[in-house]
């Protein structure tokens, strides 16, 4: 039985929907969201959807040229390396609310979902104060603390992994894995033409250098020391550097006919067909995506993520022989010694690549939508 199929045995039949998701600040946020907009919208196809973010961030653009509205709040986040930047914090949390309570009271929503990001909370916190359906998805194996106030009183609760009952209520938690772009879950690209978009070569290795859309400092630095280092070994570079100091890092890559720079890379499904291996953070949508990829891929933790959950992402996966992992304080030293390494090892490569795409989710997007419709279609019926 199709998704379409079973909401439709709940329903009786696809009656729409208006749904608000919440949520932004970077990528892994940002992409699953959209992933799991597209999905109700399979589902049901007259639902209406509208996204709510924080004004000046990266899902202001990321979000309408996926074909969806969005409204923007005047909220922050604490700045912990300055307090006079936190002055007026208080002030914009204020302000958001009373935005939130307009966009709610003029959209009417039948159900709000929240994927993280600085936005998440006004927008779950005043629905859930209304009695609105509300829908948390959580990305990491270390939760939030905003999503853990806020699963209190959360309908459900989406994880990617088990043992989460330490931070939500277990009766309210379903491990669905973490949504993936349909563009990068259902490529079909081939090498040769993702290659012809970059303008590289086919026959060189090509070593693919994510940091995330914000940019990984200890990432770049490495590659901008050694970005003369690549093309006598033979190979060839594609270089998210992030938005962070961009221009620094592309100067660097200008005149390199073996270097593909940018600070952000909108069509990652090629990125991923055109690479040999991938040097990553190990963010859990990084990780999501990189499974599905099939990629070999050499994992930098960001250390100071909450409790160190990007390195317990990397290490359950090098403990299984499906990744290999540099820590942060050792890159300057070996990162770009294992890339060459990795890159001349044809045997390794295959390994991982096999090992990392036991661990590949492709529909849990599907799965969200799913759940949250019959929940829904459940309350009424």
């Amino acid at each position: 039985m199709s998704n379409v199929e079973n909401i439709e045995a709940v329903t009786g039949s696809l009656s729409g929907g208006r749904f608000i998701i919440a949520g932004g600040g970077t990528g892994g946020h940002i992409f699953p969201a959209i992933a799991i907009a597209n999905a109700i919208k399979e589902l049901q196809p007259n639902a209406e959807i509208l996204f709510v973010g924080a004004s000046g961030k990266m899902e202001m653009e990321k979000v309408p040229q996926a074909g969806y509205n969005i409204k923007g709040l005047t909220i922050a986040g604490f700045e912990r390396g300055s307090l006079i930047k936190n002055i007026w914090l208080p002030f914009k949390l204020i302000k958001s609310f009373l935005q939130v309570r307009s966009i709610l009271k003029n959209f009417k929503p039948d159900a709000v979902i929240g994927v993280g990001g600085y936005s998440s909370f006004p927008v779950l916190r005043s629905a859930q104060g209304k009695r609105i359906p509300t829908f948390i998805h959580e990305s990491n194996s270390f939760a939030g603390k905003s999503n853990i106030l806020l699963g209190k009183h959360a309908t459900k609760i989406f994880v990617a992994n088990e043992g989460m009952e330490r931070f939500f209520p277990a009766d309210k938690i379903a491990i669905t894995g973490n949504p993936v772009r349909k563009s990068i879950a259902g490529s079909n690209i081939s090498k040769t033409e993702a290659l012809a978009f970059f303008g590289l070569e086919r026959k060189k290795p090509t070593v693919l250098v994510i940091g995330g859309s914000l940019g990984a400092r200890s990432i770049n630095e490495v590659i901008a020391r050694h970005i003369g280092d690549f093309n006598p070994l033979g190979l060839q570079v594609i270089w998210q550097t992030g938005k962070t100091t961009a221009a620094k890092y592309l100067s660097k890559a200008k005149s390199l006919h073996n270097v593909w720079a940018n600070d952000f890379i909108n069509e990652m499904e090629k990125a991923y067909a055109a690479a040999d291996l991938v040097v990553s953070r190990s963010g859990a949508m990084s990780v999501a995506e990189l499974c599905v990829a099939k990629k070999p891929v050499i994992f930098v933790p960001f250390p100071y993520a909450a409790e160190d959950h990007q390195t317990v992402n990397a290490k359950y996966l090098v403990d299984r022989n499906a990744a290999l992992m540099v820590k942060d304080d050792m890159v300057r030293t070996r990162l770009f010694n294992e890339i060459t390494n990795l890159a001349k090892d044809k045997a390794k490569q295959e390994i991982l690549a096999n090992n990392i795409a036991v661990f590949a989710v492709k529909n849990a997007d599907e799965k969200i939508a799913t759940s949250i419709l019959k929940t829904l279609a459940g309350s009424k019926n």
